[in-house]
């Protein structure tokens, strides 16, 4: 019984020396090292971030190619709120035939229009409708409405041809912009740049040199403004 017995714990002792064995050779023939890189890639989503991050052309542009057979399709997402049909009752939202150039927030057959639309004033013109399709709590902090907004700026353009092919005085669409010309808020920058420099190089006046003008103070575009003149010479 004994000699079975050791028999048995010789072959399980053996049998766990060939184990730990083979796991070293295994180790070492698949030894596995840190990578450079930890993670991995994910396919398509850098492209998808780049078309996220890339600047939106202005407004007009996508207006001039607007189709407002698109818009209806993309106005189905409203529908459960709102109608375009000329007569048309209104809903939980008001009724939008005829919405475009109007003044905001007002007729629509006695809608109750929140305080916060009400507050904006002006009317629906293409890009006060683009601002709220957009985003209509940014643009009206407070509104009723809870639509998120339209973040595909050529179904907001759609959308608003749509709208403005239903009424009786559809708006002329604008042309597009043509090629190489500048936003106003990069025309703006480079307006700033350009005194930026301007006034960097205009150089500033000594006391010497002041005293030479005909006034007896700092002339030129560096001059700083100052109230009052003085006429004693020095």
């Amino acid at each position: 019984m004994n000699d079975r017995t050791n028999t048995i714990a010789g072959w399980v002792l053996f049998a766990g020396i060939i184990g730990l064995g083979l796991t070293i050779v295994t180790g070492e023939h698949f030894k596995s090292e840190r990578p450079e890189k930890m993670g991995y890639e994910v396919q398509g989503v850098e492209q998808e971030g780049g078309a996220v991050a890339a600047a939106e052309k202005p407004f007009a542009f996508y207006m001039s190619q607007a189709d407002a057979a698109k818009g209806e399709d993309v106005f189905k997402k409203c529908a459960a709120c709102h109608n375009a049909d000329k007569g048309g009752a209104n809903a939980l939202g008001p009724n939008l035939y005829g919405v475009v150039g109007e003044a905001a927030a007002t007729g629509r057959g006695g809608f109750a229009f929140s305080d916060a639309l009400k507050s904006k004033g002006g009317k629906w013109d293409f890009d006060s409708l683009n601002a709220w399709l957009t985003s209509p709590k940014a643009y009206a902090p407070g509104t009723k409405m809870t639509f998120a907004g339209l973040s595909n700026p050529q179904d907001r353009a759609n959308v608003i041809a749509y709208l403005n092919k239903q009424g009786d005085h559809p708006l002329p669409l604008p042309a597009a912009p043509a090629a190489g010309a500048a936003s106003p808020e990069k025309a703006a920058a480079e307006t700033t740049g350009a005194d930026a420099t301007k006034a960097k190089n205009v150089p500033v006046q000594t006391e010497a040199e002041a005293a030479k003008q005909p006034k007896h103070n700092i002339a030129g575009d560096a001059a700083p403004a100052v109230s009052g003149t003085s006429t004693e010479k020095h």
